[in-house]
């Protein structure tokens, strides 16, 4: 994993307009999405379509990445993050946990611009998987160029469950997930760009990174 330092980040939402600014603590993520190898040996379980030990694992759903965060933290010994709500459709965040968790959405996009302030951090071919190069498949994790903090995949290869419900008063239990996947062109794959589904979804160009916290 690798630090993140703490500092602001100014989020739009492009459906709304709406403008906000958030300032963040220090905190640790994944240096690239979480492999089917990593997910199998804390589950025990091979969900993706193509399965590839050092690939991202991919068809996991919210409430899967979810569960594999607590599995995580309970198995290097420290406190579980998330209480899954009682219907099964979502999860809250435990006060006063320490263990792996997914990032919010301000987390993610923050980590992937590594201070950079255009649409991606590089140029598409040197640091994505994506439509017109990923042969329609996943990639091992960590082939394509980082970003300024080493993190690598942060677009493309596949999307990226965030923590955040989309926008609860319209799409209810609906969470965000980010950075475009191998299936998606140029467009898809951008800093800003924000999709949502069902915490039950699952798709073979969806998984997942962790953050920890640092204090």
């Amino acid at each position: 994993m690798m630090v993140i330092p703490g500092g602001t980040i100014a989020m739009r939402d492009d459906r709304t307009g709406r403008a906000w600014v958030v300032e963040l603590l220090s905190f640790a993520i994944g240096c690239h999405p979480v492999t089917q190898a990593q997910y199998a040996a804390v589950t025990g379980l091979w969900p993706s379509v193509r399965v590839s030990a050092q690939c991202p694992v991919e068809n996991v759903s919210w409430l899967d990445a979810v569960r594999f965060c607590n599995l995580l933290s309970e198995t290097a010994g420290l406190r579980a993050c998330y209480a899954l709500d009682d219907d099964g459709m979502g999860a809250s965040r435990i006060a006063g946990s320490n263990g792996y968790r997914l990032p919010t959405e301000a987390e993610w996009e923050y980590a992937c611009r590594a201070g950079t302030n255009g649409p991606r951090y590089g140029d598409i071919n040197e640091i994505a998987w994506y439509r017109e190069n990923s042969e329609g498949r996943t990639h091992t994790v960590g082939q394509k160029q980082p970003n300024g903090w080493g993190l690598h995949d942060m677009l493309g290869n596949v999307w990226e469950w965030c923590e955040d419900q989309y926008d609860p008063e319209v799409y209810g239990p609906y969470r965000v997930f980010r950075g475009g996947g191998w299936s998606d062109t140029e467009r898809g794959c951008l800093a800003t760009n924000r999709r949502r589904s069902h915490p039950t979804f699952a798709i073979d160009d969806l998984g997942f990174r962790v953050v920890r916290p640092l204090a």
